[in-house]
């Protein structure tokens, strides 16, 4: 069973993806875009990246034998 910290990874991972292909739809289309968008989709990115590095991180602290 995965945690509940792991299962808002992956929902913010789904989101990120969802609204990044909503906006890439949306300049396909030539829709006129927010500024607001592209900003969250950069924090969703952030997020992923630091929870990325951050089990990196963790994983190369412990030791296997």
């Amino acid at each position: 069973m995965k945690s509940t910290f792991d299962l808002m990874r992956l929902w913010a991972m789904l989101t990120g993806l969802a609204l990044a292909a909503w906006y890439f739809g949306g300049l396909y289309m030539g829709a006129k875009q927010t500024e607001t968008l592209p900003m969250l989709i950069t924090a969703i990115g952030g997020f992923e990246l630091f929870h990325f590095a951050q089990d990196l991180w963790l994983k190369r602290g412990r030791t296997n034998g």
